[in-house]
């Protein structure tokens, strides 16, 4: 292809775009479903845009490699960096150029361009990045084929990393391959979180390094600013994230939730009604209550403390060695003898993605109590009736591990922000508080099956979304899969 049909290409794509109504009277006008089917061409359009932007950033790193020196393309034209060319270049973001310059070069090496002529130079290529990482060649392909966005192509390379002792080339390529499958309804943030979970399924024995290199990497910084107000800076490991999240759920969920249904002469009347006068902020609260938790942990008298005082944190872990496998919540899973988990074994702190080593759990079972929940092959949990409507302690813990919070689609709620629903309704259905028919659902999405008549069913271990005739005639079934990443390496290991 020439350069003027290249140009001439571009030109027709840039009318082509132009062309597109940017009036808002237009997508008003639009039924739900009209709009619906807009923004997923939309979204469309936006993926091959950023696939020819990423292979013209690749070529342009290509034309800047370290090799050329000061030959190279961004030397030549006043640039450090072929990234730093790009974004001057396009405008865009220096994140955005990061990822369009990483992927771009997937995409050449997925061409295989070595012994093509050097348009720059006339010299045949060297093939500077061909060959160099063949498992990533096919996100190359996708993303060429328009099906896969930068950002998604970007995740699915970051959160499976590079191959090692443990996990070959050919399993990288075959969890791309099952990644770019899944990209078709997970988002950039939630793909990188699934391809760090397959990645520890591979290679479970780095997950002692990996958490190794997470805690190495926390930090607290202090800045004081010009207006007289400091900013505390947190980047935490998944360990201590567990613990300040379960302070922040419990000094800020009264005011998300809200009070609700308080009669006036009940005994929650008072602080339903405190909590509604209260003038501050939900961040203004959860700042007064670290500021009350650090001040009264440095007033503290240690001689005077029974216990670390410290908030539960609930442990996960995955017995493979067993025949009848378990589940624990509030330290770690145990075998029927009450023997100790196995070495092999990893587990999963409740909130957050990616897994802990065995050690982390032996020392939470120093501070910590044991508390078994069973779990069959099918990744279901214990029962318990129709004596009581409301989910017990007990029962609401099985539910957080089997589900891992909001199972409703797309919903990141974790478990300590979901409620427990019947799908077998208490009073339509006469249905029993069973954990086998309950299910963990946040509040917004607990409110939309009981206010819009979204039913959820349970067929043999699955859950699904049943939606109303009005979203969808034809009312087409939703999988609803867990969400908990213990429970889904379970259900690997039964297989």
């Amino acid at each position: 292809m020439t350069i003027t049909d290249l140009l001439s290409q571009h030109a027709a794509a840039i009318a082509a775009v132009e062309g597109l109504s940017r009036d808002v009277s237009s997508y008003r006008a639009l039924t739900d479903d009209a709009l619906l089917e807009v923004a997923r061409r939309s979204a469309g359009v936006q993926r091959l845009i950023g696939a020819t932007a990423a292979v013209i950033a690749g070529e342009i790193a290509r034309r800047s490699a370290t090799s050329l020196g000061s030959n190279g393309l961004a030397q030549r034209s006043g640039h450090r960096t072929a990234i730093e060319l790009v974004r001057v270049t396009t405008g865009a973001s220096g994140r955005d150029a990061a990822a369009s310059v990483r992927i771009g070069t997937l995409v050449h090496d997925a061409a295989d361009i070595a012994g093509a002529s050097d348009p720059a130079t006339g010299e045949l290529s060297n093939g500077l990045f061909g060959g160099e990482r063949p498992w990533l060649r096919a996100l190359g392909r996708t993303l060429t084929e328009g099906t896969l966005s930068v950002a998604a192509a970007d995740s699915i390379r970051a959160g499976l990393g590079e191959p090692s002792a443990g996990v070959s080339e050919h399993a990288l390529i075959a969890a791309i391959e099952q990644l770019c499958v899944e990209s078709l309804t997970l988002d950039a943030d939630r793909l990188f979180r699934r391809a760090r979970e397959l990645r520890n399924q591979l290679d479970e024995e780095g997950i002692a390094d990996r958490e190794t290199e997470r805690r190495n990497a926390r930090s607290l910084t202090f800045t004081r600013l010009p207006d007289g107000m400091s900013r505390l800076s947190w980047l935490m490991d998944p360990e201590t994230a567990a613990i300040a999240s379960n302070l922040w759920d419990r000094a800020t969920s009264p005011r998300r939730g809200g009070p609700r249904f308080v009669d006036a002469g009940s005994a929650d009347y008072e602080r339903a009604k405190r909590i509604t006068e209260d003038s501050r902020t939900t961040p203004q609260l959860a700042s007064d209550v670290f500021v009350e938790l650090l001040r009264q942990g440095a007033a503290a008298d240690s001689s005077q403390l029974l216990g670390s005082g410290a908030p539960v944190v609930h442990l996960l872990v995955l017995n493979t060695a067993i025949e009848k496998r378990s589940v624990g919540s509030g330290a770690a899973a145990e075998q029927p003898s009450n023997r100790p988990p196995q070495r092999s074994s990893h587990g999963h702190i409740e909130g957050q993605t990616d897994p802990v080593s065995i050690e982390t759990i032996e020392r939470a079972l120093c501070e910590s109590t044991l508390e078994p929940i069973l779990f069959d092959d099918s990744g279901q949990a214990l029962d318990v009736g129709r004596e009581q409507r409301l989910y017990n302690r007990k029962q609401r813990a099985a539910l957080a591990i089997r589900d891992g919070g909001c199972r409703f689609p797309g919903c990141d709620r974790p478990p300590s922000w979901s409620e427990a629903h019947h799908t077998k309704h208490w009073v339509r259905d006469l249905g029993a508080t069973s954990v086998a028919t309950g299910i963990l659902l946040c509040r917004h999405h607990h409110l939309l099956c009981h206010n819009n008549h979204w039913e959820i069913e349970r067929t043999g271990a699955d859950f699904i979304l049943i939606p109303p005739a009005d979203i969808d005639p034809n009312q087409s079934p939703i999988l609803l899969p867990t969400k908990s990443a213990a429970v889904r390496e379970l259900l690997d290991t039964a297989a």
